[in-house]
């Protein structure tokens, strides 16, 4: 997936032998913001040059506030297999932990002019965000108060919100519009009848829901995303290509597909040449946001040293950070890869107007992929961005996976409407979609791995999936949390 898992008590999985620490901290020994080479007096890693080493021959310099790793060491403990395949599980999470988080529930450019609306559904619940006249956005449950309809069963545009049941009518502001033959509903009230909202808060062109309301603001719960990506401006960034596909994996399985990189030597082996897999760093902060940070332009260490010719060659027949035809790239004299590959992406952002004078080979070509808890994952950097979301689909046992590629908008010209999303069958590859040339065929690779995953874990022998310590340390982060919120 570049785009890249506990004893079972009293029906809820614990990390084994762990504790929680005093005050919801979090699992283990704790959290700490350090550098690279902390991390490694901690914890083992890939052997040779990592993040911090390969960054540090970067023109111009990377920022400062990126090079301070944060990293939680969580420890050897296994997780129960049951996680993914138990029924009773599935329903701890609908119940104590859907409903209590931030879920990302649209991009503004779905939804750009007064009047557009995006119909967002996940575990039976609906909601409708709709842009009012002054371009705010207000989030109201998708149901009729009178017989419970859905009041729209796809996003689109509309000047008021009519159930197509008996036509009881409401303005875009949530507000009671008309009600036919209201003679015999004198005992219904306009604030009565006044639609339910739904908490909602945006953050860099993605739209939040927040079920019960209990959420902290979005901008602590993301934290420090927000500062993170103020630089990168993806708030210019568009829908270019939109895929899903239901996947026969439970939605953690996939995923978790996503939060680690080094499964590129068995399941990408044609993007080694240019995708340093085992030294990425893995960094995680407070319970809901971590990253796996992938240096690109530089080969995997299963590989050794390769020519640097042999590095550009991949990177123009692999699925490389951008998608585009390009004309050959040749090295000047004592140039490396790397940097002839940051290079270019640095013209290119500078042909969309933007200032990419300061911009890093690393925010220009590295993988940044954030995972922001429960179950979407915004890549970071300045160039195209890919985004995943992941929705249970119906049951634990499938998945309603998202691919986004959101382009960069010309600084000065209009951000485009997303592109709509094309809903591939269960026999149609991900491939078929030409619009992102050879991206599709490693999603091939990813997606073809999952289903016999979920089909090992419900033959388990032993109900136990063991983890790295550091490489799948963003998975066990992901499951500290969930069980913070089955807890409560």
């Amino acid at each position: 997936g570049i785009g890249g898992r506990v004893g079972h008590v009293g029906g809820l999985s614990r990390f084994a032998g762990w504790r929680q620490l005093p005050g919801g901290l979090g699992w283990g020994p704790g959290e700490f913001a350090m550098a690279d080479r902390d991390v490694r007096e901690m914890v083992p890693q890939c052997p040779g040059d990592g993040v911090a080493e390969i960054w540090a021959r970067d023109v111009p310099p990377v920022p400062e506030m990126y090079k301070a790793d944060s990293f939680t060491d969580f420890g050897p403990a296994h997780l129960a297999a049951s996680r993914y395949t138990s029924a009773e599980f599935f329903e701890a999470e609908r119940t104590k932990m859907w409903p209590r988080v931030w879920q990302m529930a649209a991009r503004d450019e779905e939804f750009p002019e007064a009047g557009d609306l995006v119909v967002y559904d996940n575990l039976g619940k609906s909601v409708i965000l709709v842009r009012q006249p002054d371009l705010s956005v207000k989030a109201f449950w998708n149901v009729c108060l009178h017989r419970g309809r859905r009041l729209r069963t796809e996003s689109g545009r509309a000047s008021e919100l009519q159930c197509p049941f008996h036509a009881f009518t409401w303005n875009m502001d949530g507000s009671l519009k008309q009600i036919p033959c209201r003679w015999d509903f004198g005992h219904l009230s306009e604030e009565k009848m006044q639609l339910p909202e739904v908490r909602c808060e945006s953050f860099a062109g993605y739209w939040f829901v927040n079920w019960d309301g209990s959420a902290p603001p979005l901008k602590d719960y993301l934290a420090p995303l927000p500062e993170h990506f103020a630089r990168w401006g993806q708030e210019r960034n568009f829908t270019a290509v939109w895929v899903g596909k239901v996947i026969k994996a439970n939605w953690k399985v996939v995923a978790e597909a996503f939060m680690e990189a080094w499964h590129s030597i068995a399941t990408h082996p044609q993007i080694l040449p240019f995708t340093g897999d085992a030294n990425s760093r893995y960094s995680m902060w407070g319970d809901h946001v971590n990253l796996a940070l992938t240096p690109f332009g530089v080969p995997s260490p299963h590989l050794g040293a390769i020519p640097e010719e042999a590095i550009i060659e991949a990177f123009a027949g692999g699925a490389g950070r951008n998608n585009e035809e390009a004309a050959p790239l040749v090295l000047k004299p004592g140039e490396t890869a790397r940097a002839a590959l940051g290079a270019r992406n640095r013209e290119a952002l500078a042909a969309l107007g933007y200032d990419a004078s300061a911009a890093s080979d690393a925010e220009l070509l590295d993988a940044w992929t954030y995972n922001v808890f429960p179950n979407i994952s915004p890549w970071g950097g300045y160039m195209n961005n890919i985004s995943y979301r992941w929705r249970p689909w119906p049951d634990q046992n499938a998945t309603l996976m998202e691919v986004r590629v959101l382009a960069k908008a010309p600084k000065d010209g209009p951000v485009p409407r997303a592109a709509e999303m094309v809903f591939l069958g269960e026999d149609e590859p991900w491939s078929s979609v030409t619009a992102w040339g050879r991206l599709g065929g490693v999603y091939d690779q990813d997606m073809a791995n999952l289903p016999h995953v979920q089909e090992g874990l419900i033959s388990s022998a032993n109900d136990r999936v063991e983890l790295g310590r550091y490489q799948e340390a963003r998975i066990r982060h992901f499951h500290a949390t969930l069980d913070k919120y089955l807890a409560r």
